[in-house]
Order: C-alpha cells, then sequence, then structure tokens
C-alpha cells in the first residue's frame, strides 16, 4: 500500500544545513530498504494558486486555499507493508526533517 506523508510546519523558514543531511540519509535509507517512491519540498503558502472551476466558473485565487498557522512544506510518497510499518517511517521522517507529519493511505 501506498502512504503519503505531508511535512507540516508553521515556518516558512528552510531546513537547516543538519536537517537536510538528516533527511538525505533517511532519503537514502528509505530506498536502499525498498519504500521510496517519491518525495519533494513545497515553495511556501505565498506562491500557491488555487482555482475553481466547478460549473466553468474559473476562478484563480493567490494564496493557499485556507489560512492556517501550519502548512504542507513537502511530503514522502512511501510504499509500506501495512499502516504499522509507514507510521514507524514517518516518525522517523519527522525526527530527521524535525517537523510534525501527517501520515495518509492513498485510496
Amino acid at each position: 500500500m501506498e502512504y503519503l506523508v505531508s511535512v507540516i510546519h508553521d515556518s516558512g523558514a528552510l531546513a537547516t544545513d543538519e536537517e537536510h543531511a538528516a533527511i538525505d540519509v533517511f532519503n537514502e535509507r528509505l530506498q536502499a530498504e525498498g519504500y521510496w517512491v517519491f518525495a519533494g519540498g513545497l515553495g511556501g503558502p505565498t506562491s500557491a494558486t488555487v482555482l475553481d472551476n466547478r460549473a466553468d466558473a474559473g476562478v484563480v485565487t493567490d494564496g493557499p486555499f485556507v489560512e492556517s498557522k501550519e502548512f504542507i512544506v513537502g511530503f514522502w510518497i512511501l510504499r509500506a507493508p501495512d499502516l504499522d510499518v509507514a507510521l514507524r517511517l514517518a516518525a522517523e521522517g519527522s525526527k530527521a526533517c524535525n517537523r510534525k507529519v501527517e501520515v495518509r493511505p492513498f485510496l
């Protein structure tokens, strides 16, 4: 099963050099152990654009779709045999990036 691990933060500050190094080590381990599918960092909420074309409305809005103190700054997509393994890996990822994470299974 595949899981989305969203990295959540409350600041636009980028990861420190130490955090980047820990993330690199974690990513290499995910790849070596076969859990890796994809990962990436995201621009801050001010770089977001929301599009709403329901009923051909054609509405385009600059900024995030919700105003919040916390936002997603990155993610991992993991392939794990079950939720317990995904949660264990996510806990290790949280420690590596020094941020909170959220785990959600793909449907």
